[in-house]
C-alpha cells in the first residue's frame, strides 16, 4: 500500500529526539493494531506522554512506597508520569531524569512541571535535565539521587523510543536511538545504580528497621515486554523488537545475576494501547483513544510490583507482568474503570502479546 508519513513520538521524549518522522505502511500498521480506524496520520504505538488523568481506580493498596526513592528515566509526562504520581501519592521520593526542561510547542509538560505536580501530590520531587544515552548525565542522577535523598530504592527506566519500520526502510540513525535509549540506556542505569540499590536492600533487611512494602528487598523495573518469540513480532518490526526485547533480556539477565542481592528485577507491559497525549495530538487521535485505557492502570500495576503486592502473581523476580495480571493478583476484577468508555472487548491489544 502506498506508504503514509507517519508522526511517532518516542515512547518517552525526555531521552530522545521530540518527533520521529518516517515512512510506514498502512498495512504494517494495521497488523499491530487491526481494531483502529486509521485516519490520515497515524500513531502505532503507545507513548508515555501525557493525556489525561482520571481518579478514582479499582485499585487497593496493601503496600505503601512512603519514604522510598524511586530513580526514574523520563517521566515528564504520560506512563512515566502517571507512576510516578502515584508514588508521590504515598509520600516517594522521586528523581526524574529527562530531556525535556523548556516547554515543548506540542506536548505538554517539562521535568521542571512534572516534579511540581509530584510535589502537589505529596511526594518530595527532585528535577534533573539529563539524557539517558549520555554516561555522565546518568551518573550524575545516580549521585544526585544519593545526595539528595540518602539512596535508592528503585529503578524505573521508563525511557524508550519506538520505529516499527522494516527492515528495508528504517533509518539506521533511528535503529541506533532505539538502541541507545532502550537497551544501552536501560542497561547503563540499572547498572550504575547497583551500588545504591543493594545497600538499600542491605539497609531495609537489617534487624530492627522494618519498613513497608517489599522488606529488605530493592528494585529494578523496567517497561519491556515479555519475551514473545512468535516470528511474527521479529517480521513486523524486527528493529524495534530487537530493541525492546534487549530491556527484557536486561530484566532476565539482571533477575538471575541478583538473586542473591535482595534486588528485584521485574519488566511491566499494558496489555492494551494506553491513552496519551501524542496519540491525541495526531489526526484522528481523539478517534483512536476511544479503544485505549488511561495510563492510570499502568501506575497502578507498578504501584503494586513495587510495593509488594504482586506477589500472587508468582516468584517475586525475574517476572514480565503485563498490567492486568498483577492487578489482578491484587484483587482488581473489574478493568472498565481504566478505559475510556469503549466495551472491554474492543479495546485494542498492545503488540507483543
Amino acid at each position: 500500500m502506498r506508504p503514509l508519513l507517519a508522526s511517532l513520538v518516542t515512547q518517552n521524549p525526555d531521552t530522545a529526539v521530540e518527533t520521529l518522522q518516517f515512512s510506514v505502511s498502512m498495512s504494517s500498521i494495521q497488523q499491530c493494531y487491526p481494531r483502529v480506524t486509521w485516519i490520515g496520520y497515524s500513531v502505532p504505538m503507545t507513548s508515555s506522554n501525557d493525556a489525561s488523568v482520571r481518579a478514582a481506580t479499582p485499585y487497593r493498596a496493601t503496600g505503601t512506597l512512603k519514604g522510598r526513592t524511586l530513580l526514574m528515566s523520563g517521566g515528564s509526562r504520560g506512563i512515566g508520569l502517571a507512576i510516578a504520581l502515584r508514588a508521590a501519592r504515598d509520600g516517594a521520593n522521586i528523581v526524574l531524569l529527562a530531556k525535556t526542561g523548556e516547554p515543548h510547542p506540542k506536548l505538554e509538560g517539562t521535568v521542571h512541571t512534572a516534579a511540581a505536580r509530584l510535589e502537589a501530590a505529596g511526594g518530595r520531587a527532585l528535577a534533573l535535565v539529563g539524557d539517558v544515552r549520555n554516561d555522565g548525565d546518568v551518573a550524575a542522577a545516580v549521585a544526585a539521587a544519593v545526595e539528595h535523598f540518602g539512596g535508592i530504592d528503585a529503578v524505573i527506566n521508563n525511557a524508550s523510543a519506538i520505529d516499527l519500520s522494516r527492515t528495508d526502510a528504517v533509518d539506521m540513525k533511528r535503529y541506533d536511538l532505539m538502541q541507545d535509549i532502550n537497551v544501552r540506556g536501560t542497561f547503563l542505569l540499572s547498572k550504575l545504580a547497583l551500588p545504591a540499590l543493594r545497600r538499600s536492600a542491605q539497609r531495609r533487611s537489617a534487624p530492627g528497621n522494618p519498613t513497608p512494602g517489599n522488606p529488605g528487598h530493592a528494585h529494578i523495573l523496567t517497561l519491556s515486554p515479555p519475551l514473545n518469540l512468535d516470528p511474527k513480532w521479529a517480521g513486523m518490526h524486527l528493529a524495534y523488537t530487537m530493541a525492546k526485547y534487549g530491556m527484557s533480556l536486561t530484566t532476565l539477565g539482571l533477575a538471575e545475576e541478583l538473586k542473591d542481592d535482595g534486588v528485584l528485577v521485574n519488566s511491566l507491559w499494558p496489555c492494551t494501547l494506553i491513552d496519551t497525549a501524542a496519540i491525541r495530538n495526531m489526526p484522528g487521535g481523539d478517534r483512536i483513544v476511544r479503544s485505549a485505557r488511561g495510563p492510570e492502570i499502568m501506575a497502578d500495576a507498578a504501584h503494586a510490583v513495587l510495593s509488594g503486592g504482586a506477589g500472587a502473581a508468582g516468584p517475586l523476580s525475574g517476572n514480565f507482568y503485563t498490567d492486568e495480571q498483577v492487578l489482578r493478583a491484587a484483587g482488581v476484577d473489574d478493568f472498565r474503570p481504566y478505559s475510556l468508555g469503549a466495551p472491554e472487548e474492543q479495546l485494542v491489544p498492545d503488540i507483543f502479546l
